[in-house]
């Protein structure tokens, strides 16, 4: 009888539920492991597991302790701190940004910085905006060209901002787009002496934002809140709604200001 050959998928996800497997078997201890002992827990023969596990060491899931000794590496940590920050945020802000939505009849948008973008993980809109939405939950943004791009570049130093200009470049979208790192840094200025950031259609002609900072129980910036809307019909008091829900957010994930003195 001939013997069916493994496939490249069945091959991979052997692989993903092996690393699971040790996963799970180091988690199941406080102290580092031995080899031999994650060997014995998942069912492995050594080598596969030591072969495993020298991967995951490479991506930082796994630290080494010593040479056969493993524990739970700092990667997971990182991405579990991520994977806490957006799901508070969503349903720390969902409330507010649908009151948001309500006063202005506007789209409220909730963003996460991710590398050089933004990306849009939640929204509050309605037909009646006026407004095609052309960036749905799940789309980028650059963040030179966007408000709450804007927020995320004001608290980096001036060595990442101009790290940032070299590696994207500062490609422009429009006419109105900041192509120049001169420029952005004034304009940065502006954000961090206002509290809050603007999109002159920058993005997409025919749209104006404005955005203001979410920050969690640390003091660190994790989420922007904006309003997009039609360029002629942004309204200049809607800054003072936007800052306030935005505080109102950051209170709720645990943030106290520091007194000014």
């Amino acid at each position: 009888m001939k013997m069916e050959t493994p496939t490249p998928a069945k091959t991979s996800i052997q692989v993903i539920e092996r690393m699971m497997g040790l996963l799970d078997a180091l988690a199941s201890y406080s102290d580092p492991v031995s080899l031999k002992e994650l060997s014995r827990v998942s069912g492995l023969h050594p080598s596969t597991a030591h072969r495993i596990l020298n991967d995951m060491v490479v991506t930082r899931f796994v630290d080494r302790v010593e040479p056969g000794t493993y524990r739970l590496g700092m990667r997971l940590l990182e991405l579990g701190n991520v994977v806490k920050s957006r799901l508070s945020v969503r349903e720390a802000a969902l409330d507010a940004m649908r009151a948001l939505h309500r006063k202005t009849q506007q789209t409220v948008n909730l963003s996460v910085r991710q590398g050089d973008e933004i990306v849009y993980i939640d929204r509050a809109f309605s037909e009646r905006s006026g407004m095609q939405v052309v960036r749905a939950i799940g789309g980028r943004g650059p963040l030179h060209l966007t408000s709450t791009g804007k927020l995320f570049l004001s608290v980096d130093d001036v060595k990442a901002i101009r790290a940032y200009s070299t590696r994207t470049g500062l490609a422009g979208h429009t006419r109105n787009s900041i192509t120049e790192l001169p420029r952005l840094e004034r304009e940065l200025s502006l954000v961090r002496a206002r509290g809050y950031a603007r999109d002159n259609e920058e993005l997409e002609l025919g749209v104006r934002c404005m955005a203001a900072g979410i920050m969690d129980d640390s003091g660190k910036l994790v989420a922007g809140l904006s309003i997009s809307a039609p360029a002629d019909r942004l309204q200049e008091d809607w800054v003072e709604d936007l800052v306030q829900t935005a505080a109102k957010i950051s209170a709720t994930l645990g943030y106290r200001p520091t007194p000014a003195i």
